[in-house]
């Protein structure tokens, strides 16, 4: 929870003071009580995170404000460690009762454990595969690959999940069998699905395994012959460290994968997770930049491609959709929620997941701009589809969205939806 600060509401005062604003004035532009920003200001009250960057948007505090309140974590997401990928034998567990799980362990530890007592079955066979069944192996998984991601739009990523480990490993083990060309192929395609499946295991919340699955791709990729995923992996551990609200550490790690030995794809993805640091920072005008930059990157890209897109595949806009999701870090409510209605519009009906996730953002978005009725509107009609595809990421914005609408207790919609948005701010991802 934050603390009161001296530091904070002393400064608060005196850039409204500098600015010729009364608590009246900076009270209506902000959305917040003037009993509660007195109090702020005196030092009786912690600021919120979400009051710091509306104040420091409205007195043109250029993050200085935002500065007080957030902090860094002081060190990145730690890199599971690297070269063990075909020395480990995977354990999966699936139940009845929806406890299933995963687990990677040494081959040394699989024979102490007994292991061997289980139902088990080789896979390698009397000779290479030939260059047809790996042709067909080739289509038939990036098919798949593109239904998969597909249904992740409108279903909880643990129903998902066994399936596309499975299919991980089958390219993986496929490979050692293969000739060259095709050896290469069938691993850059496992590196795609162990690159989903680490964003996948995020949404369940799951930090640690999140990163797993992505170094894991990476080595995949590198064993294909492709060093570039390697740059992705920085911006999806940029993502974590968004979410952890550390605006320093994201824009370090979304800057390193902006080498120019990268794919323009790559670099543009590094782009706009940049900016969505910088906007955690307050800092308006390198957000921009870095947008402008993604925007220049992602138009090189190369679609014609047979290899799965790298990132989103369900924004028609990308770099559109995410600066709306800026414009509210950045204390511009009003702004955020005109951009994302413009974009949440092109994005088709069935990207059920896309929608929800920056549905969810558009309705803080309005009720940070005091427009309760809007919000409330907006939020309703996205909550069985929140349920529905249980997400950590999508939850964070929704506590934000609670925690605004809280503040507006007697409004009878507020009244309505508070007991499930609540239930739903405390339901299990994992």
């Amino acid at each position: 929870m934050p603390q009161p600060s001296n530091g904070f509401g002393e400064e608060l005062r005196k850039r409204r003071l500098a600015a010729g604003l009364s608590l009246t004035s900076l009270s209506a532009a902000v959305h917040y009580s003037k009993a509660q920003l007195s109090k702020v200001e005196r030092g009786i009250k912690a600021p919120s995170r979400d009051l710091a960057r509306l104040c420091d948007a409205a007195l043109g505090a250029d993050g200085g404000l935002i500065a007080l309140v957030i902090g860094t974590t002081g060190d990145t997401p730690s890199e599971p460690a690297t070269g063990r990928f075909n020395q480990e034998d995977w354990i999966m567990r699936l139940s009845p009762d929806s406890r299933s799980g995963f687990q990677p362990v040494g081959r040394r530890e699989v024979m102490s454990a007994g292991v061997a007592s289980l139902m088990t079955w080789r896979s390698d066979g009397p000779g290479p595969v030939s260059p047809a069944a790996g042709a067909a192996m080739l289509e038939t998984s990036r098919s798949l690959f593109t239904h998969y991601r597909r249904l992740g739009q409108t279903v909880e990523p643990g129903l998902l999940l066994p399936v596309l480990i499975a299919q991980t490993h089958t390219l993986r083990e496929l490979s050692a069998q293969s000739d060259a060309t095709t050896r290469g192929q069938l691993l850059a395609l496992g590196s795609r699905y162990a690159e989903y499946v680490g964003w996948l295991v995020q949404e369940t919340g799951d930090e640690r395994a999140a990163l797993w699955w992505t170094q894991r791709a990476v080595e995949l990729a590198a064993a294909g012959g492709d060093q570039a995923l390697a740059g992705y992996a920085l911006v999806r551990r940029a993502l974590v460290t968004l979410y952890r609200d550390d605006a320093q550490q994201t824009v370090a790690l979304a800057r390193r994968a902006q080498s120019g030995a990268l794919p323009p794809r790559i670099r543009g993805l590094a782009a706009q997770r940049e900016a969505q640091g910088h906007a955690l920072a307050g800092d308006h005008s390198a957000c921009l930049s870095a947008l402008d930059r993604a925007r220049v990157f992602l138009n090189r890209s190369d679609g014609g491609s047979d290899e799965p897109v790298i990132g989103t595949m369900h924004l028609p806009d990308p770099v559109g959709m995410v600066t709306g999701w800026c414009l509210v870090d950045l204390g511009r409510p009003r702004e955020a929620g005109a951009e994302l209605d413009r974009q949440l519009a092109l994005v088709g009906d069935d990207a059920v997941r896309t929608h929800v996730r920056y549905g969810v953002r558009r309705a803080l978005a309005y009720a940070s701009a005091g427009e309760i009725d809007h919000a409330c509107a907006l939020i309703a009609p996205l909550l069985d589809s929140v349920e529905a595809v249980r997400s950590a990421t999508v939850t964070t914005d929704l506590r934000r969205l609670a925690r605004v609408l809280a503040r507006h207790s007697d409004h009878p919609e507020v009244r309505r939806l508070g007991p499930r948005m609540g239930t739903l701010t405390r339901l299990s991802t994992t």
